[in-house]
């Protein structure tokens, strides 16, 4: 029986999606389940809108559960009101709200993953009561089959009439982080339903071996891993869509430590610790543990200060970025720079340092109220030229063309942090060319980031077919795992 929405709006789309949005819509209307796998930047969540709008006017669901992460949420109801007349039922933490939402007539509802689990009985019961699809945003998100979200998913899953997921990083760490996206949709008929048989298939570490055992399985596995999904999955590159872009310019600066920084580094390199200053109080920092140590080094790398309280010399980083902005905006009033950073306590220290250029700052310690008033001040303030944000933060879901420049002060070991972090500034609606600077410490674990992240990129490409396999065996070069072993002075597990 049809839902007696009030007032209803029109169903039909404000504005003519791209050709290959159009395309897109078109290729996955009638499927049960799919993914639109479409690259960063290319306006997925009008494709997502569109969509909902056309299941609408065919009446092939009463309604539609949008699910992103909780800090979107602002920004999928503005895309929402840009691109279509109905107005989205918010399902937030109060759960006395939720429960007048659940019984009352809505055509979009809008909510985040957190809610989808702390109202998950709830939500068991309300899809029992009309025909109801879910386009989850982001889907990233639940990648971790072990994790509470991804159960949740899995187990209401069952119960929407359609199944839609959005990432433009299906793999966005690891090859095997695509298993749980799609277990989401057909319930493990295209991937296998047992998650460690797949990760054996797909494990990157079965490449990196000096004498070459395990590429030639690694590169079959990945290289027949798009095949497998193809009949349900979308996928464009800005490259592929025939849209004129601005071009995007990647480039990598070497730096130079400065003296009491390498003298910092050195002593987690060679022995393992270093006595630092926390709290006031001098202590040994261990770094036994090889991924401890990588982080110390990438930290120390950065900014002594992340570990050290008592350091008071300027990073060696910090000048070149002056000189970076000054010379990249310094010059055009109108054009505006990021500094990503992946440490909360970095973007503090960076912002206070760089309010010469009005800079406000966006981290995951931040409330979402204040991160909101820092991203509006970053788009419309005029004497506001930097935001200095961390990816865990701002990485998603934003578009921040306002900026033309990107610095990388630091890079973690997450290619989704790294892709997802540069093209905010890289996609529709951005009219000037793009710079992506990389400021990576000589000789430091810097390098070894740097190669791991490549590595890492290339074998995402492969998987989801933007590249043939002849062309990966061509530029993939395992040389990361010699690099790490250079990189802390000895040959690792020795």
């Amino acid at each position: 029986m049809p839902l007696n929405v009030q007032r209803e709006g029109s169903r039909e789309a404000k504005h003519a999606g791209f050709p290959y949005q159009v395309e897109a819509v078109e290729a996955i209307k009638d499927l049960e389940y799919a993914a639109v796998f479409h690259e960063q930047g290319l306006g997925k969540t009008k494709i997502a809108i569109d969509l909902a709008l056309l299941w609408l006017r065919s009446q092939v669901v009463d309604s539609i559960l949008f699910v992103t992460k909780k800090g979107l949420i602002a920004n999928w109801r503005n895309e929402i009101q840009s691109h279509s007349h109905l107005v989205p039922r918010v399902l937030g933490q109060n759960r006395r709200e939720n429960f007048f939402a659940f019984n009352s007539p809505a055509r979009f509802y809008l909510t985040h993953y957190e809610v989808c689990m702390s109202e998950r009985s709830r939500l068991k019961l309300f899809l029992k009561t009309r025909k109801v699809a879910v386009i989850c945003d982001e889907a990233q998100k639940f990648k971790n089959p072990e994790s509470n979200v991804a159960e949740t998913l899995f187990e209401l899953g069952p119960q929407f009439v359609r199944r839609v997921i959005l990432t433009g990083t299906p793999i966005a760490n690891r090859p095997q982080d695509i298993w749980a996206l799609i277990y989401f949709l057909d319930g493990g008929a295209a991937l296998g339903g047992d998650f460690e048989t797949f990760k054996r298939e797909v494990d990157l570490s079965r490449g990196i071996d000096v004498d070459g055992r395990g590429r030639g399985e690694f590169e079959s596995a990945m290289g027949g891993l798009f095949p497998r999904i193809s009949k349900f999955c979308v996928r464009e590159t800005k490259a592929s869509t025939g849209i004129s872009l601005p071009t995007k310019t990647v480039e990598n600066i070497l730096v130079d430590a400065e003296e009491r920084q390498a003298e910092i580094y050195r002593s987690y390199r060679d022995d393992f610790r270093a006595t630092v200053v926390r709290g006031g109080t001098p202590r040994i920092d261990d770094a036994d543990d090889i991924l401890k140590r990588l982080l110390r080094l990438v930290q120390v790398a950065s900014n002594p200060r992340l570990i050290d309280q008592s350091y008071s010399a300027t990073p060696g980083k910090f000048d070149v970025l002056l000189a970076l902005l000054d010379k990249a905006i310094g010059a055009e009033p109108a054009t505006k720079a990021i500094v990503w950073t992946s440490f909360t306590e970095n973007a503090d220290w960076l912002a206070n340092n760089l309010r010469a250029y009005g800079a406000v700052r966006v981290h995951g310690k931040m409330a979402i109220e204040n991160r909101n008033r820092a991203l509006e001040a970053f788009k419309s303030n005029e004497d506001t030229r930097v935001l200095v944000a961390t990816p865990g933060a701002a990485k998603e879901g934003l578009t921040l063309t306002v900026a033309s420049h990107a610095v990388f002060f630091d890079r973690s070991f997450s290619l989704d942090d790294y892709l997802q972090a540069q093209d905010r500034i890289h996609r529709i609606s951005q009219s000037r060319p793009c710079f992506i600077y990389n400021l990576i410490m000589r000789n430091t674990a810097d390098e070894w980031v740097d190669e791991l992240l490549a590595a890492k990129h290339l074998a995402a490409q492969l998987g989801v077919g933007d590249i043939a396999t002849d062309k990966y065996r061509a530029e993939a070069d395992y040389g990361f795992a010699q690099t790490l072993e250079r990189i802390l002075g000895r040959i690792v597990g020795n």
